[in-house]
């Protein structure tokens, strides 16, 4: 105002003149003030790292695959990519092929009638289909689109015999009638009767969730036909034991950013010791699963189907890491690992360390309980703000409350109660769904509808009213 005085000029022009410096100045204060308080928060990017190749190799022109079906064998790490798989469809609004319940009807070959939803051969259009099924690849068809990317992921027999008898021990005759995993491997034929339901865990398990028949006695033969019938049908194989270098492979068969395949470790088992770094870590185990080394050896010969096709596409995957490039590789797994450390920080308590499920104050995130050992969980850090807050929870959401989530986002109902695993902001009262969406547990049924375990963590239900910071 006081330049303004330094020149002669007329009323008009000195309004014109206030007006314009008034505007301006209010303009500037307005676009200061609005970003910084008046605008509702935005969801804010937990991957943010000073690099500016944050993302990795550049990915060129590719267009993100969003029609993926993942074969999710038991014991290999599945459900760590079943996670990613529901965050990234989730954050993008795609559909998802889900089961009535928690499986397509396993351990019976999967039809395409057990998809909730599904009203004939591509009338309905899925995006993503991911949970336990045994494969079935005609009816798979008949549910997704023909430019669907199909992958899978193996683990080494010894390791999942392991799991799989800490797992099943209560549910696997076979399992259950042996003192211990060493006294079922050195006479197996003692325990394993075929006929009996759930043996199927105790042989060839990976065999069998391919739609393969797991119970013929080994053949060079056999074991060709079943490897080449699963290069027929999927893109990618990858190994649970080499679980980073396998998600940089997908993330650039599937044309996605590196954060999508950023994950913590799910349905984690107790360990007595962890000795080895990865996702499935060779630990000290506990008694009833240990293992000299002429078990281990029998364990193999026991599921030989298995062996073959870990060993045939073991060899396959690393011919992809040299196509891929051994130097860019090792470059794309210490950034997914460093994001990951950040994540941790940013995300979890205790460090990142698995606790177990008795131990996490907010049930509805309490994992599955079965068998042995027990299942592990996180808590999330105190202080996030809800953004934060939301996007760490999703990426340690337990599978079955995950899938009622979105269960309930895709097929809303009246009346239904809000889901496990999900706090709402405003401060309502939850309870967790069953099987049979009666009960207060949430009970596992078998195809015939008989109950193979329950899950014991989540007896009481939860009051959501607070959200544990």
């Amino acid at each position: 105002m006081r330049w303004l005085g330094c020149y002669r000029l007329g009323p008009i022009w000195k309004a014109l003149l206030v007006f314009v410096v008034i505007a301006f100045a209010g303009q500037l204060l307005g676009v200061i003030f609005n970003k910084s308080w008046m605008q509702p928060e935005r969801p804010h990017s937990l991957y943010s790292l000073p690099s500016e190749n944050s993302q990795g190799a550049s990915l060129g022109s590719c267009q993100p695959h969003i029609h993926i079906m993942f074969l999710k064998t038991h014991k290999t790490a599945s459900s760590t990519v079943l996670n990613l798989l529901y965050r990234f469809g989730e954050e993008r609004g795609l559909k998802f092929a889900l089961p009535v319940g928690y499986q397509f009807g396993y351990p019976l070959p999967f039809i395409a009638q057990r998809v909730k939803g599904y009203r004939g051969p591509h009338v309905a259009e899925f995006d993503i289909m991911g949970n336990h099924m045994r494969f079935n690849k005609p009816e798979v068809d008949k549910v997704m689109p023909a430019d669907t990317f199909y992958f899978s992921i193996l683990r080494d027999p010894v390791a999942l015999a392991e799991s799989s008898y800490a797992y099943y021990k209560n549910v696997a005759p076979a399992f259950r009638r042996a003192k211990g995993l060493g006294d079922f491997a050195d006479n197996p034929y003692k325990y394993y009767d075929p006929r009996l339901r759930n043996n199927h865990y105790a042989r060839n398990l990976m065999w069998f969730d391919f739609g393969l028949d797991h119970t013929s006695n080994f053949s060079l033969a056999l074991a060709k036909r079943g490897v080449a019938a699963v290069r027929r049908n999927f893109k990618l194989i990858l190994l649970s034991e080499y679980f980073d270098q396998s998600m940089v492979l997908l993330r650039h068969a599937l044309c996605w950013p590196l954060d999508a395949v950023v994950s913590f470790s799910l349905n984690a088992r107790q360990q007595v010791s962890s000795v080895r770094s990865g996702w499935v870590g060779k630990a000290a185990a506990p008694a009833p699963l240990a293992l000299t080394d002429k078990q281990r050896s029998k364990l193999r010969e026991w599921n030989a189907l298995d062996w073959h096709l870990y060993q045939a596409f073991n060899l396959t995957f690393w011919q992809e890491v040299e196509r891929f490039g051994r130097s860019r590789m090792e470059t794309e797994v210490a950034l997914l690992r460093t994001k990951r450390e950040v994540l941790t920080r940013i995300c979890l308590r205790d460090g990142g360390r698995p606790i177990e499920a008795s131990r996490i104050r907010d049930k509805t995130i309490r994992p599955f309980q079965s068998g042995l050992v027990k299942i592990l969980g996180y808590e999330l850090q105190s202080g996030l703000n809800n953004a934060t807050w939301e996007a760490c929870l999703r990426m340690i959401r337990p599978e079955i409350q995950y899938k009622d989530l979105l269960d309930l986002r895709q097929f809303p109902r009246a009346q239904q109660p809000p889901v496990a695993g999900v706090l709402p902001i405003r401060r309502e009262s939850s309870k967790l769904r069953t099987e049979d969406h009666g009960g207060k547990r949430l009970v596992e049924r078998d195809w015939d509808g008989t109950i193979l375990f329950r899950n014991q963590s989540l007896d009481h239900q939860v009051d959501s009213k607070v959200r544990f910071r």
